[in-house]
């Protein structure tokens, strides 16, 4: 197997799904479980115009397989997609990559108000309160993570949620 990397990034260890053109890793610093993106494994590929027809084929490919697989894994009642195209859009990284990240009705953060909240609400608070509505719906325990907690992971977490997502995504093509 070729090394992987996330613009100059090695990230071998982070990757948990491969296609012919592209690869999914979890999240350095994810926003919550299942937090992941896809990347194609072309580094030099920093804009979504930039993939040619058969790597556009199975980027589109991979992500709908990754939100299935996000939907069945975190028991998700939707997911936000998000692809920012450009430093102008918010890109910090200039390699194409797309955020997944499982979404639940009881997260009161409606369509894209979830980037506006995370900026301007004191998430603190926030934070309590979803809590207290995960645990009183008796929903997949999942929350929203605060600035303060979005910290660099360590590598021996990120290769442990790669292994684990890896080894859950084969029961989940099995399930299919």
């Amino acid at each position: 197997m070729n090394d992987i990397y996330f613009y100059k990034y090695l990230v071998n260890k982070q990757v948990f799904y491969r296609s012919k053109h592209c690869y999914a890793l979890v999240n350095l610093k994810p926003l919550i479980d299942g937090h992941v993106l896809l990347v194609p494994y072309n580094p030099k590929i920093a804009r979504f115009s930039q993939l040619n027809q058969e790597e556009s084929i199975d980027y589109m490919n991979s992500l709908q397989t990754l939100t299935k697989f996000l939907t069945w894994e975190f028991k998700a009642d939707s997911l936000n997609i998000a692809i920012q195209d450009g430093p102008e859009s918010g890109q910090s990284i200039p390699h194409l990559h797309t955020h997944l990240i499982p979404r639940y009705k009881i997260d009161n953060l409606k369509g894209d108000s979830v980037h506006q909240n995370l900026e301007n609400l004191d998430l603190d608070q926030y934070l309590k309160e979803f809590e207290q509505r995960r645990t009183q719906h008796k929903l997949h325990p999942q929350k929203f993570k605060s600035d303060d907690e979005r910290i660099n992971r360590s590598m021996e977490e990120m290769e442990k949620e790669a292994q684990y997502l890896a080894s859950q995504f084969e029961k989940f093509k099995i399930a299919q």
